[in-house]
């Protein structure tokens, strides 16, 4: 370090950016002792980080967030409107509002001749997720994945030291049920799969799920079925694994189906044979989550009831307007369900590196490394305005030209 001589004594130059450099490490060093060692093991979402960005921008064209753009309809909002004035304001039982989960029971029982199901209410499906990978996941346990899958399925499995294993379904995004059958270990703690798909739309077929179960029957593998989005099918009904099969957890909700994603609504249901899956879920909901809303499960009950095919319909449109506009210039599957795209990258061009370009064009939308091992696909979110989707498809076929 060079030194200058002041007055007869040696004072060294100090170097500030040095001390300031220094400082930082340290409060690195001791945020790194302070933080617990899973925190490592998650990355913060690249969705939010996107749909964050977005408040940001002058009217973009946002096909970041996967939330429908219409608002909650009227009468379910009167719903949660008169539970809140009747003073349905406190806890609710752990386990849910008894008349909700009767309720939810009875749809169950009808759609899979499930004898008594067990039902917990849940604080929306990503909170059924939580409590199950929780109740399920020891640390070496390997958890059987389809790619691409929702963000949630991966950072949970690491945080809880699990171990992710990735199936891939590169191009068709169909059910890959005789990879699935390879992959399956003495350490196979569970299978996820989620149908209507987020990232890809696809909806697996009745002969790949009862394929898949007949699988995990063989094998005695627990499988969870994630169907946030099963109100959202277009070609078809979703068929669910539930129908054939029991060693089953089964997770829906009415965030995306009814747009009460801030309401914060799920459910998890499981035939009596697994019924411990539930109690424990609902044991560790007692120190997390406490229950679900109170008086939105009141307005949940009315959800069950009203018809939502007009807004299916519209959503069946906005799909069908994504895919004819970009289907010449892009490599993509047409999506059976849910409100979205996974769209391959033309030649030549990062899936990075585009998501970038689309940004800096007032477009946002998520890069497919966020949702897979692979890095070759983005998904769009088509919940939004069809002259947003229309303004979009017009950026997004101009810069797969560049």
């Amino acid at each position: 370090m060079p030194l200058t001589y002041v007055r007869g004594s040696v004072i060294k130059q100090v170097d500030f950016q040095l001390i300031i450099w220094g400082r930082l490490v340290s409060i690195f060093i001791t945020m790194k002792k302070i933080l617990a060692d899973r925190t490592n093991k998650i990355d913060a979402s690249g969705i939010r980080k996107v749909f964050a960005l977005g408040e940001k921008m002058k009217d973009p064209v946002n096909f970041s967030i996967g939330q429908p753009d219409f608002d909650v309809p009227e009468p379910l909002k009167e719903e949660a409107i008169k539970a809140i004035r009747a003073g349905q304001n406190k806890y609710s039982q752990t386990a849910g509002d008894t008349q909700l989960k009767e309720k939810i029971t009875g749809t169950i029982k009808k759609e899979f001749g499930w004898g008594e199901p067990a039902v917990l209410v849940t604080s929306g499906v990503s909170g059924g997720l939580l409590l199950a990978f929780m109740s399920l996941v020891n640390p070496g346990d390997e958890v059987i994945i389809p790619d691409p899958y929702f963000v949630m399925y991966k950072h949970l499995v690491n945080m809880l030291g699990g171990k992710c294993v990735f199936v891939d379904s590169y191009p068709s995004f169909e059910l890959p049920v005789e990879a699935i059958s390879r992959a399956i270990t003495s350490r196979t703690k569970m299978i996820i799969i989620n149908s209507p798909c987020n990232p890809t739309g696809a909806v697996y077929s009745q002969e790949q799920v009862k394929a898949l179960a007949k699988i995990a029957a063989e094998k005695d593998v627990l499988v969870i079925t994630d169907e946030i989005y099963d109100k959202f099918c277009y070609e078809q009904e979703c068929p669910s694994i539930a129908n054939y099969y029991k060693k089953v957890l089964l997770l829906r909700g009415f965030s995306k189906s009814y747009a009460m994603t801030g309401w914060r609504l799920g459910y998890a249901a499981a035939d009596e044979s697994i019924k411990d899956v539930i109690e424990q879920m609902t044991k560790i909901q007692q120190y997390t989550f406490v229950c679900a809303p109170s008086p939105f499960q009141k307005a949940a009950m009315a959800a069950m009831d009203y018809d939502m095919s007009d807004f299916v319909a519209a959503y069946r449109k906005k799909r069908d307007l994504i895919y004819d506009g970009l289907k010449d210039k892009f490599e993509m599957n047409k999506p059976g369900g849910a409100f979205y795209a996974f769209v391959k990258t033309p030649a030549g061009q990062g899936a990075t590196r585009f998501v970038e370009k689309a940004i800096a064009n007032n477009v946002l939308i998520i890069p497919g490394n966020v949702f897979s091992e692979k890095d070759t696909h983005f998904r769009i979110s088509y919940a939004t305005s069809n002259e947003k989707i229309e303004q979009g498809i017009e950026i997004l076929r101009r810069l797969a030209q560049d």
